[in-house]
């Protein structure tokens, strides 16, 4: 037994108790703000495919799907450092030029189609999504653009604000110096820039609100908001984009953001909103420029979580390429590192998980019988996609790269092609079989607009998934995994949305008050607790809190169905999946913007629940990993 183990009792902090000796041990790498279960896993998959690209580029060995070589002359475009430095910020002159020399809404309204297409930052974010309400077409979504700090929250204590705001000044500064704007409008549009989020900030929703996303569902008539966003000309901007089929309807995330819409955009506010529009148009384009730049463009994030080198050039280099062409990569990916065999075994684990989930609903004291029907319909519903797609989108066969392409023309052909491919979508029928996370993606995740639930490849190793682990390893990795995303179907937020992903309330009243006590009391669990200089937000991490409630739930059940389960390895790997090593920064941005515990809450809140927790270890009153018997809860 090590060190820490003897000085650390399992029955007052099982985190500690299992990840303390190598928490005290772990370096964080210099070009990450933590490390940790997810990260160390996402660090050997970047390593494969960094390899791999490497291969390919130098034609050791050829990829099986075509449209990766593009990827790959992108790849080698991008560690091609001195022809970007040489280029510095001179490729995006043309567009800075064009935003310059708009000088009302009138010349803007005129060019919007065009701005659209160029990732120029308007007024508000626009995006195609599905229709919650029918989620078998889409619809267009607009929402409050990003704030210059990562949340509201940082805008309320001047101390903060403050700081954080320097970083800011310090890091545009550096960036504007590189444009081609005088020193006198340097200072002039940057003053802008914070001037006019400051009106954004105003009617911003915060993350705490988004939290609760089923409440952004807004829709209004189409007429109406283009009355409300006047003098920027939707109704135009819409009629170049669809002709006769613009929508009849706008779903608005934020109401308050667009009812109060001519206090921040008008042509009094314009002259700040088109250097707010300039500024923001240099860091959109940041990644696609020197290495320099992009450096400048990420120096006040990485103060605030304490990353003090950028990643290798070649991390750069396959990330980027993975990202943009994320799809192919990660069939690739699942094909050469996953396979179907392995595809079957994980797919088969979770139809127990679904099965044993059906009988908790049946044996739950909460629900009537008829709400019970229904959550079995939606349960018996859930699409199951699992390591990786068969095929990807064959959109991604026109994102094509040639050896003439600069490296900056090539990233703006592919972001414009993906623009358009993005915003045509709106009047044609939604694919129930796009996956939202490629396969080479450590995470996973349900859909509540598809009911789906998605477990790229990546994520199906040890600690969470694998043949040499034993039963109860697999269970409490990967199998509490999969219990926690079902259970996003019936947490604070998936429980308004029914078996087709459409925005339903479909229980029976009393049921659902019911319900909303129990996610109260476990919001009250969480709620304040004192971690690293702040307190966790209970209402921000609630949704997340149920999954995992669910996920732990679940699993035990399917526990005592084994012979002699061994409890004690099931709760040394759940907190073991947790372990993870952060700097101070870091934990504190997550603090006010993860919908997520922090890990340490989620390895040693969650056992407290369940009774099989006090049988394993003998927990007393006086453990610190007691809770009374009337202050445990469990929700699914």
């Amino acid at each position: 037994m090590s060190k820490e183990k003897e000085t650390v009792r399992i029955q007052d902090d099982l985190y500690q108790y299992v990840n303390g000796e190598w928490i005290k041990n772990a370096v964080i790498p210099a070009d990450k703000p933590m490390t940790g279960g997810f990260s160390l896993l996402a660090d050997d998959v970047e390593k494969l495919l960094m390899d791999d690209c490497a291969k390919f580029a130098s034609g050791e060995e050829k990829p099986d799907i075509p449209i990766i070589e593009d990827a790959v002359r992108l790849y080698k475009k991008a560690l091609d450092v001195k022809a970007r430095g040489d280029a510095g910020m001179k490729p995006l002159y043309p567009l800075l030029d064009k935003i310059k020399s708009i000088t009302s809404v009138g010349d803007f309204n005129q060019k919007n189609v065009e701005f659209l297409y160029d990732r120029v930052p308007f007024p508000f974010d626009m995006e195609v999504t599905e229709d919650w309400k029918d989620t078998s077409r889409h619809c267009l979504f607009l929402s409050n653009p990003s704030l210059l700090l990562p949340d509201t929250t940082y805008y309320e204590k001047k101390i903060t604000r403050h700081y954080m705001l320097s970083l800011y000044r310090k890091m545009a500064t550096a960036l504007l110096k590189l444009s081609p704007l005088s020193r006198k409008e340097q200072k002039q549009y940057l003053k802008d820039t914070i001037a006019f989020d400051d009106l954004i900030r105003r009617k911003a929703l915060s993350q705490r609100e988004m939290a609760d996303y089923y409440k952004m569902y807004n829709p209004r008539d189409t007429k109406e908001v283009c009355g409300l966003l006047a003098p920027f000309d939707l109704a135009g901007l819409l009629q170049k984009l669809y002709g006769d089929g613009v929508p009849e309807k706008l779903i608005l995330a934020n109401p308050r953001y667009f009812d109060g819409f001519r206090e921040i955009f008008s042509e009094k506010t314009f002259p700040l909103f088109i250097h707010w529009c300039y500024v923001n148009t240099i860091f959109q384009y940041a990644p696609a420029l020197s290495t320099d730049i992009y450096k400048i463009s990420q120096q006040a994030m990485n103060k605030l979580i304490g990353v003090k080198e950028m990643p290798s050039i070649e991390k750069q280099a396959a990330r980027l390429a993975s990202s943009l062409y994320d799809q192919p990569i990660g069939v690739y990916y699942g094909r050469k590192y996953f396979g179907e065999e392995a595809k079957k075994d994980i797919t088969s684990i979770v139809k127990e998980i679904i099965e044993t989930y059906e009988n908790r609903i049946r044996k739950n004291e909460i629900l009537a019988e008829e709400t019970k029907e229904k959550a079995i319909l939606k349960l018996s519903s859930i699409h199951i996609k699992m390591g990786y797609p068969d095929e990807y989108d064959r959109f991604f066969d026109t994102l094509k790269v040639s050896d003439d392409d600069s490296f900056f023309g090539a990233m703006d052909n592919i972001y414009r092609l993906k623009r358009i491919h993005h915003f045509e979508k709106l009047n044609k029928p939604t694919d129930p079989d796009e996956w939202q996370m490629p396969a080479h993606m450590v995470n996973a995740c349900y859909d509540p607009f598809r009911n789906d639930i998605t477990f790229p490849a990546a994520i199906l190793q040890k600690p969470f998934y694998s043949v040499e682990q034993k039963r109860e390893e697999n269970l409490s990795g990967i199998g509490a995994v999969i219990g926690h995303e079902i259970s996003h179907a019936f947490d604070n937020n998936g429980s308004h949305f029914d078996e087709k992903g459409n925005l339903f309330d479909w229980w029976r009243k009393e049921d659902f008050q019911t319900f909303e006590e129990k996610t109260k009391a476990m919001t009250a669990q969480f709620d304040g607790i004192p971690y690293h200089g702040g307190k966790v937000n209970g209402g921000l991490v609630v949704s997340e809190n149920i999954a995992d409630n669910g996920g732990m739930a679940v699993t035990l059940e399917i526990m005592h169905t084994l012979e002699h389960p061994d409890f004690e390895a099931y709760f040394l790997n759940w907190a073991r999946i947790w372990c993870m090593k952060a700097k101070e920064g870091y934990i504190k941005i997550l603090l006010t913007m993860d919908v997520h515990s922090p890990c340490e809450l989620r390895a040693n809140m969650q056992p407290r629940n369940f009774s099989e927790w006090y049988e394993t270890f003998g927990v007393q009153p006086t453990d610190k990993m007691y809770i009374p018997e009337d202050k445990r809860v469990i929700i699914w």
